[in-house]
């Protein structure tokens, strides 16, 4: 099982969804390819944000997302663990989506972004190129 080096659980799934499955269990919800690439975003662009309920701020299911979660589509990627929307502290989301489509080489698994939003929207879908989707 790959867990995070650069992100702890809270940050990646909601307060309800850890109290009711338990650390281990969240873990195992999320698409190692995704974990993956979020370690790789932080290390190539520095420190970032997913959730940060666990420090008292309002996000908490910009990760993996409850089927019971009112945010976003009912089969969104992050309803599947392979979705998670990320805010970096030193560079913006154009920046990173422009230097990804640039280096494809370095996010494998990236395979879907979200443009025209202020952050950056990537999940690890089922496909053999970068699709990008405008933000509705």
């Amino acid at each position: 099982m790959y867990k995070c080096k650069h992100f702890k659980i809270e940050e990646l799934v909601s307060q309800a969804t850890l109290a009711y499955l338990g650390e281990e269990a969240c873990w195992k919800l999320l698409d190692e390819r995704a974990l993956m690439m979020l370690d790789k975003l932080r290390e190539t662009f520095g420190p970032a944000t997913v959730n940060d309920w666990i420090f008292g701020g309002k996000f908490d299911s910009r990760g993996f997302r409850a089927p019971n979660d009112p945010d976003g589509a009912r089969y969104s990627d992050h309803r599947f663990g392979r979705a998670f929307d990320v805010i970096f502290k030193k560079i913006s989301a154009k920046d990173a989506r422009a230097y990804i489509l640039a280096h494809k080489e370095d996010f494998p698994f990236i395979t879907c972004i979200e443009d025209g939003v202020s952050w950056l929207h990537f999940s690890c879908r089922n496909t053999d190129r970068i699709e990008i989707i405008t933000a509705k």
